[in-house]
């Protein structure tokens, strides 16, 4: 019998207090559909630690005091689906998020024991919240940038909310009547719904197929190249390279 699947929801919001993020609202919706499923949740607010920028496993071995990322790498490799959470501001990722990616980046030449990328047999998704126009553009480039680790990506494997164009509430405010903003959006809570689940149906599969399958060498007249065992007829994939 498989192992329970761990679920890391990471937020980087610019809220110092993980409570007082609109971000963590919408991710908590997800959270609670997965769970209920089995699932074994965990939330990381990454403003709540000391992550300097870089794209080296350990900053304090390039000038920096202190860097937690060594700790919070571990529950990152831990997880079988990794959700990140993130505001828009001026269109794009938080600042914050993007540091998560650059981190995420300087793990890339790890290997599992496999010989394979260590992000090989993990799904990724994302959440994103503003009152300004962006889901689609910022979950393109985290998309991007996880499946390039090597990451697995769900079909519709973002899910946010925004609200009217110009200043306004943001997901979760409290309205006049007593309501959340955001909350009733039956967009929000469908594309939610949906990436949650894809997110877990993907994570089972590749759990029940024994992760990624590996590569093996074949010959070929001229020069050996690399190609996939006899369990897909997919295209080899090199081990992706550690960062320039």
């Amino acid at each position: 019998m498989n192992a329970p699947l761990k679920a890391l929801y990471i937020n980087t919001s610019l809220k110092r207090v993980p409570d007082e993020s609109h971000t963590k609202l919408l991710l908590n919706a997800s959270a609670k559909i997965i769970e209920k499923q089995g699932v074994e949740v965990e939330h990381l607010h990454l403003l709540s630690h000391q992550v300097p920028p870089g794209v080296y496993p350990d900053m304090t071995e390039h000038g920096w005091d202190r860097d937690d990322w060594p700790d919070l790498w571990k529950k990152v490799l831990g997880a079988d689906i990794l959700i990140i959470g993130t505001p828009l501001w001026l269109g794009e990722e938080s600042s914050v998020c993007r540091i998560l990616i650059e981190r995420l980046y300087a793990m890339s030449g790890e290997l599992n024991e496999k010989g394979q990328s260590v992000f090989y047999g993990k799904v990724a998704a994302c959440v994103i919240t503003g009152n300004e126009d962006g889901i689609k553009h910022t979950a393109m480039t985290l998309g991007f940038a996880m499946n390039h680790l090597g990451y697995t990506i769900p079909p519709q494997a973002d899910c946010g909310w925004i609200g009217e164009a110009g200043p306004g509430p943001s997901y979760g405010d409290e309205t006049d009547d007593g309501g959340r903003v955001g909350f009733d959006n039956d967009f929000t809570q469908r594309n939610t719904t949906i990436m949650t689940w894809n997110a877990l149906h993907l994570a089972r599969m590749l759990q029940a197929a024994g992760d990624t399958p590996t590569t093996e060498t074949i010959e070929r007249p001229g020069k050996p190249e690399r190609g996939l065992g006899s369990k897909t007829l997919s295209i080899a994939v090199d081990v992706l390279a550690g960062p320039s």
